[in-house]
């Protein structure tokens, strides 16, 4: 006798559970618990860093992200107006350069700035310039295309009433295009600021001091001496200080632009 949809549904979801307690079971019967508490959760270990941890690793973390981020948006701007713009060859430039920086991993973007450019233009960098002109210069393909997704977006009506009132094309760009726009692309912004957090830790490629250490280099100089796990741990959960606000920030915002979208069909409706 074939069983309902209903009942169907039933055992398939007493399956995922059954499948969930053996995983948890598993998990708690072969793990050396033991070695689990002295390698990660050393509380000796943790008070020698938790401090400088803080104070030093996380705020560096967030000042490379902000500085990246800020030089990765003024040029995705740029290079998005480019992608869009009616002349020839700003398009073929704002493509190859897109195409480029997301084409190639991080880590290369890191070595060329901090060893090739040097050698090449006998020009030296701080870590602070480093670190923003190298996630500025990754962020910003990834936020171009965002960008220029989101002002094509904008309903082509609206830029028309601007130009109709007598508007240039740059100041509708800029008082009307872009502003909604930014709205539009709020949620993946932020998203784009949280790979750029996790990417920010590929400075440990420079050779930092230790007042310029960021999360990850802290944590593996701190693995190394205190011969435990948890500056590991310490570094992971600093890290997530920063990314989980702003994931809930990025789904906040996702949301509040979807009931905005339904509002405006209806009232178009």
């Amino acid at each position: 006798m074939a069983m309902s949809r209903r009942k169907r549904a039933q055992v398939i979801r007493g399956v995922q559970y059954a499948v969930l307690v053996l995983a948890i079971l598993l998990v708690v019967l072969l793990a050396d618990w033991q070695t689990i508490g002295s390698q990660f959760f050393n509380l000796e270990a943790a008070r020698t860093q938790i401090p400088e941890v803080i104070t030093t690793a996380l705020v560096n973390t967030a000042v490379y992200t902000a500085l990246g981020f800020a030089v990765g948006f003024g040029l995705g701007l740029v290079f998005a107006l480019m992608k869009l713009s009616s002349v020839g060859p700003y398009r073929w430039i704002a493509t190859a350069y897109i195409e480029f920086f997301r084409g190639i991993p991080a880590l290369l973007v890191f070595i060329a700035l901090g060893f090739g450019v040097p050698l090449a233009f006998n020009l030296k960098f701080d870590v602070y310039s480093t670190a923003a002109i190298a996630l500025g210069l990754v962020g910003s393909a990834y936020i171009a295309e965002t960008l220029r997704a989101g002002i094509q977006a904008v309903p082509k009506g609206q830029i028309e009433a601007a130009r109709s009132l007598g508007m240039s094309a740059a100041r509708t760009n800029v008082t009307v295009v872009i502003p909604q726009a930014f709205r539009i692309i709020l949620p993946p912004l932020t998203n784009e600021l949280i790979l750029l957090t996790k990417d920010s830790s590929l400075i440990y490629l420079l050779g930092l001091f230790r007042d310029d250490f960021e999360l990850a280099k802290f944590g593996r100089e701190g693995l190394n001496a205190t011969n435990s796990m948890t500056p590991i741990l310490l570094a992971g959960l600093c890290y997530l200080l920063i990314t989980v606000p702003l994931g809930h920030l990025s789904r906040y915002l996702e949301g509040r632009t979807g009931r905005k979208s339904e509002r405006g069909l209806k009232v178009t409706a």
